[in-house]
């Protein structure tokens, strides 16, 4: 098995990278091996008796819908390790690791659950369903208000006159008008740079740096006019890291502006690190995402981008692994948790964070909730509050790629895991959540409160019932269409998803069924 781990990683092809980013992206790969490892495993040592895609065969039971011995991660790692001799099902004990039993019950769950590694529909035909989908609250129809988006948007926003803002994490931000679906690129945004790569072992994820992501309007928009935009940026020969490397570095960083028919003008810098603080990591980390409270506070998302020990997450020194936030013009708010402390960014709020995805404001509760990618497992959807520590990389119920359990003590870093505030939802195995609204709309009275939820390698929109801070269930609301990357709702209550695909990235509406061929 180690032997053709190490030839799969000698395979991995990089087109138009320098030597260091060729390394940097070996060592990626490497990082992804487990799930290959399980796959090939599973394939080898279980298929013939539980069928190439869990059917089961005549001399073993299928793996699909109930299991007798429990479904969890742990029951299944506990079924391997040590079988059911009487059910004819070996012990694998002496066979296989901790490790590598630990990242077979992986596979499995996440096979069960149709969660691939492969392609996540990047290649395939995107075909949106002529149906009603049936949930148990609401039926509704897709409808696609925009396509032939660059393939990799990021969000969108919707106006007050009805047309959308869309930004093109590669290209630019582009506005698509309500009346004649008339789409036009913003000129004088900052820079979007679009020389991506992928790995051959994970094509579902892009690579790169100097990317736009979240774009929102200023809660008083009608009134001031000012939209807000999250975006990476990139220099080159611009600290000591960029010149000892001979590459470029960058970071999140968010700035304000308005519109003049289609060029952006009057920007101002709302918030950014230290040119010191930039690095070399890919945006794919970045989080991106901004949100506003009802007391003049804009919160923004920071995830991997640094280096150091753990990627310096837990290190209130720097940027990375961070939900920020600063009052509407820039300034740090008197009452966050670091004002005023020393060595320490005191535009920090929360820290332990991995890869966040999603930020909303509950305007109704006052409360600010987040969803971030855990690794191998170990989505999260989490309540945010000052000062908390939400874990990475000391903890997670997500395995790290090559099947290990994620441990900071293995890191160094001494912790207590009751000091480490857990999810409200852990979504095991990871579906890659992505962007979610709390739904107001009054065309889905009875979503009103719930988290409505994309996803990007399930391909899937959730519907996640939160009451009291408590999760209460999951309704899966469609699957397996296409890698939802953004879900906002318009100030009519028309609640769009942003789907980004090969062939070029949609607007698709969700339209009740009582709405339907008005």
């Amino acid at each position: 098995m180690q032997f053709l781990k190490l030839i799969r990683c000698l395979l991995i092809v990089v087109f138009g990278l320098s030597l260091a980013e060729q390394s940097i992206a070996q060592q990626e790969a490497e990082a992804y091996s487990g799930v290959t490892e399980s796959r090939l495993m599973f394939q080898e040592n279980c298929a013939v008796c539980h069928g190439e895609s869990l059917e089961g065969t005549g001399q073993g039971s299928p793996l699909r819908g109930s299991l007798i011995h429990g479904e969890s991660i742990e029951a299944i790692v506990t079924s391997i390790t040590n079988g059911y001799e009487v059910q004819g099902m070996p012990s694998w004990r002496d066979i296989f690791s901790p490790t590598e039993i630990r990242g077979l019950a992986m596979y499995l769950m996440e096979t069960r659950n149709n969660v691939g590694y492969v392609t996540s529909n990047y290649d395939t035909d995107f075909t949106l369903p002529d149906e009603v989908f049936e949930t148990s609250l609401h039926d509704f129809s897709l409808e696609i208000i925009a396509e032939d988006l660059d393939p990799l948007p990021f969000s969108i926003e919707p106006m007050p006159n009805g047309d959308i803002l869309v930004t093109e994490k590669t290209k630019g931000v582009r506005i698509i008008r309500q009346d004649d679906g008339r789409s036009d690129l913003i000129q004088g945004t900052p820079t979007a740079y679009d020389d991506i790569y992928r790995l051959e072992s994970r094509i579902d994820i892009e690579r790169g740096m100097g990317w736009l992501f979240d774009i929102k309007l200023h809660p008083n928009y009608v009134e001031n006019g000012w939209i807000y935009l999250y975006h990476s940026h990139r220099c080159t020969d611009c600290n000591e890291a960029s010149r000892r490397e001979e590459r470029p570095v960058s970071m999140n960083r968010l700035v304000r502006g308005r519109l003049d028919g289609i060029n952006w003008i009057d920007q101002e810098v709302i918030w950014r690190a230290p040119i010191e603080d930039y690095f070399f990591a890919g945006d794919v980390g970045a989080g991106g995402r901004i949100t506003f409270d009802n007391r003049g506070h804009v919160y923004f998302s920071i995830g991997m981008k640094c280096g150091g020990q753990g990627g310096g997450i837990q290190n209130l020194a720097t940027p990375c692994g961070k939900i920020h936030r600063v009052n509407y013009d820039g300034s740090i708010p008197e009452d966050n948790p670091y004002f005023g402390v020393e060595n320490v960014y005191e535009s920090i709020y929360t820290y332990g964070h991995r890869s966040p995805q999603g930020l909303e404001y509950d305007h109704n509760n006052g409360e600010l909730w987040g969803s971030e990618h855990g690794p191998r497992g170990g989505d999260e959807i989490n309540r945010l509050l000052p000062a908390e520590n939400y874990g990475w990389p000391l903890y997670s119920t997500g395995l790290h790629y090559d099947g290990s359990r994620v441990n900071g003590l293995d890191l160094g870093i001494a912790f207590e895991l009751s000091d480490i505030t857990q999810p409200v939802v852990d979504m095991t195995p990871s579906p890659a959540v992505s962007s979610f609204i709390i739904s107001q709309s009054e065309k889905f009275p009875n979503w009103k409160g719930d988290f409505i939820v994309g996803s990007l390698k399930s391909r899937s929109l959730f519907r996640i019932d939160i009451e009291n801070n408590r999760f209460i269930e999951t309704e899966t609301l469609f699957e397996g269409i296409g890698r939802i990357r953004d879900v906002e709702m318009g100030l009519n209550g028309t609640i769009y998803l942003l789907f980004e695909h090969g062939e070029g990235g949609k607007i698709v509406s969700l339209v009740p069924n009582n709405q339907a061929g008005e």
